[in-house]
């Protein structure tokens, strides 16, 4: 603990000398010129457990408008799976790579009198569909389109950050339709209440609100349509009313049109959870016009920017793959707040963001450990605005958000993890009110929130407690990590007594070792272990995990954890985590993917351990293990992700270990170093400064680390400081295949 106290003060001590070392840019307007978005595939993750979708997005926006297969089921959490063939529609919220299902709001789908059949078995639903192919798609970042081949209609769509674009090309019909269905739902999404209105022959308002993983979900919008609507019919759950407008349930509209061949339609559709007005406001301030190609060049050049903060020198096929990692890193958290800053709070009421974007969709149980690192490189302003945003749930709530969406706390996973994203973001400088920032973190601690009574009176969550248990040994090891974060929190602001008792609690983790098993193992309230304990085994006892995933997470003391069970025991136990593929008979759970013995690259808990060779002498192996994963755990095919993508985490590992670097400890600003993928690659950081990483001699039996040098003064240990590399130089590796 003391080492990390010094760690602490040597970040504050580098923040306040600032940037006495610098390589500056010298012209970054070839960057911004050059077209990454070719590189971008954002079919990757679409198929297998990836959970992504292939729509039309901007970095951070609010809008993610994409394809609807209109079939519930695991493999359509996002709402498209890559060996469907059918489409039901473009609905304008989605989550990406989540195992939770939900949003889908605002359904719109062009479709006319050559196919009408029900994509459903119902006889009071009726779900409009057409077959499509793979041949006669495409997506690029912030651009879709599709050929409907069941009505001949080709649709397009683009987006701004709070408005989805449509443009639907038909064929000559009579009986042209444009649906709009707010009682279309999928998994575990279910409408509440909807309303749609004809304002005028361009205009139709209204909102959707709905339940499910999040309970509260509010999605107002206007629709502006490019030709005057002159017939139009209002269905109330499944009845027709003879009126221009629906409240229920369940409500939908039909417009139909007497289209020409090649006829154009447009439609911009503007979202808000605040209000109607806010959502006409929205469209006036992003979406005026009606130029579609427009919009399509605008995203074009708003990812290319986003994407420019990184180059890299390397073949066609790894260029495809960094880039479509690094675009799914920016895809959350998502834009919250109209242009006005209005947005609908976690407590059910309307609250305006004065000097920051709002954001939401946080992930945090994912993302804390390698992507909100990532953004404090590469995007540190967002950073600052993600803090103010946690600030105002905390406010909203009294608590930090744990996992968020759409204006709610889903209270989904386990920890209290916005403590290390705001730690690590105070201790590399990034603008917060610190003291309001530790005040949330330490109420947030100290509530009786979650199992946090349990942990408070025993040091642990008993395994036997009814209303806790579950997930117990997960929950003590996370709780005792973002203790930890507190800890140093309040020493760096002069909390001494805090200090001591969060670094007293951050030690709870030594409360479950069994030195018996070397294992972490589940306890009942007497303080026993549990009999009949298998550490492969899959229980409620583990978050999505078993003892063996589990048994490295203690990331802010591994030093600790490495004198518990002695270094010998805790070198074979590692090198077995790689080997120990378990019994034939196993059945592994739908989280246990991307296999490597018991690691499970899949699924999260994993992702800081091959690095932890380089504190065991042996950094051969973690360079070994990681180029391993690397090449073999992403790949450029729609199934290229082997878990679930997880709003930017699995992404954000592939970029910051293909660069060389990891956050073990995502908060103590130290990057554990292994050898990079690439022949060179340069950040290109937001202060105008650039951070080189380059390489001599690699290539595919070269992983090994032979020398590695930083503005040309070689490294005592395989580590660099989150200030050196906001200082810019160059990170230079010479690699062998010997070690």
């Amino acid at each position: 603990m003391e080492n990390k106290s010094r760690i602490v003060a040597f970040l504050l001590i580098s923040i306040t000398l600032g940037m006495m070392f610098s390589c500056q840019v010298e012209s970054k307007s070839d960057i911004e010129n050059e077209v990454l978005t070719k590189y971008v595939d954002s079919f990757i993750g679409t198929d297998g457990p990836g959970n992504t979708y292939p729509g039309a997005v901007v970095p951070f926006g609010m809008v993610q408008l994409s394809p609807d297969n209109g079939l519930p089921g695991w493999d359509r959490i996002a709402g498209y799976f890559w060996p469907d063939s059918t489409i039901a529609g473009f609905s304008h919220k989605h989550l990406t790579g989540t195992g939770a299902g939900d949003l889908y709001d605002i359904l719109i789908m062009p479709y006319n009198s050559r196919f009408t059949e029900n994509l459903i078995e119902s006889d009071t639903e009726y779900r409009p569909y057409s077959m499509f192919s793979h041949s006669q798609e495409l997506a690029k970042p912030g651009y879709y389109s599709v050929d409907l081949l069941s009505s001949g209609i080709k649709a397009e769509l683009t987006v701004t950050p709070r408005v989805g674009m449509h443009r639907y090309t038909f064929p000559e019909d009579e009986d042209s339709k444009i649906l709009v269905d707010l009682g279309y739902s999928l998994n575990w999404d279910d409408p509440t209440e909807t309303y749609l209105e004809l304002v005028d022959e361009t205009t139709i308002v209204g909102y959707r609100y709905s339940t499910g993983w999040a309970p509260d979900q509010r999605e107002h919008f206007v629709i502006n349509t490019s030709l005057p609507i002159k017939n139009i019919d209002f269905y109330e759950n499944t009845l027709k009313v003879e009126k221009k407008s629906a409240k229920a349930k369940k409500t939908k509209l039909e417009i139909t049109f007497n289209t020409k061949a090649d006829e154009q339609v447009l439609l911009k559709v503007a979202l808000s959870s605040h209000s109607i007005e806010a959502a006409q406001k929205n469209m006036e301030a992003e979406c005026p016009a009606w130029d579609f190609d427009a919009i399509v060049k605008q995203a074009d050049e708003a990812w290319n920017k986003q994407l420019s903060s990184i180059s890299i020198e390397a073949s066609e096929y790894q260029k495809k793959l960094f880039y479509t990692n690094l675009y799914h890193c920016f895809l959350t958290p998502s834009l919250h707040a109209d242009v006005d800053g209005w947005y609908k709070g976690a407590d059910g009421e309307m609250h305006q963001a004065v000097g920051y974007d709002k954001y939401d969709t946080f992930s945090l149980w994912d993302t804390y450990r390698t992507a909100h690192p990532l953004y404090t490189i590469l995007v540190p302003d967002k950073v600052s605005d993600m803090v103010a945003s946690f600030m105002s749930h905390y406010k909203e709530t009294g608590l930090l958000p744990v996992w968020t969406m759409a204006g709610n706390e889903t209270d989904m996973m386990i920890g209290y993890h916005a403590v290390p994203v705001i730690v690590d973001a105070y201790f590399k400088g990034i603008s917060m009110d610190a003291e309001m920032a530790y005040d949330a973190c330490k109420q947030t601690a100290m509530s009786d929130a979650w199992s946090l009574p349990d942990y408070k009176k025993y040091g642990y969550i008993p395994s036997d407690d009814d209303s806790h248990g579950h997930w117990s040994v997960s929950k003590t090891l996370e709780y005792a990590y973002d203790d930890w974060c507190i800890a140093v929190f309040a020493k760096a602001l002069g909390h001494e007594e805090d200090y001591l008792f969060f670094k007293d609690r951050a030690d709870n983790w030594k409360n479950l070792l069994d030195p018996v098993t070397t294992f972490f193992r589940p306890k009942d309230k007497a303080g026993k272990f549990i009999k009949d304990f298998v550490p492969r085994d899959y229980s409620e006892l583990f978050c999505e995990s078993n003892a063996w995933q589990y048994m490295w997470h203690v990331q802010h003391d591994i030093e600790g954890l490495i004198d518990e069970v002695n270094k010998d025991v805790f070198v074979a136990k590692l090198d077995s985590m790689f080997t120990y593929k378990g019994e034939t008979d196993d059945v592994l759970p739908i989280f246990s993917t991307g296999m490597i013995g018991q690691y499970a690259h899949g699924n999260e808990p994993s992702h800081h351990v091959a690095y932890l060779y380089n504190q065991l002498g042996q950094p051969h192996k973690t360079q070994d293990l990681v180029r391993q994963i690397l090449n073999e755990q992403y790949t450029d095919k729609p199934d290229g992700y082997c878990g679930n993508e997880d709003c930017g985490q699995m992404s954000a590992w592939y970029i910051m270990s293909s660069l060389g670097m990891y956050p073990i400890n995502p908060a103590d600003g130290i990057y554990a170093l292994t050898s990079p993928l690439h022949k060179e690659a340069t950040i290109h950081l937001s202060n105008g400064l650039e951070f080189k990483v380059s390489t001599d001699l690699n290539g595919k039996d070269n992983v090994y680390i032979q020398s590695v040098t930083f503005n040309d003064k070689p490294l005592d240990e395989l580590t660099i400081t989150h200030q050196q590399v906001m200082e810019g130089g160059n990170l230079h590796f010479v690699l062998g295949d010997t070690y």
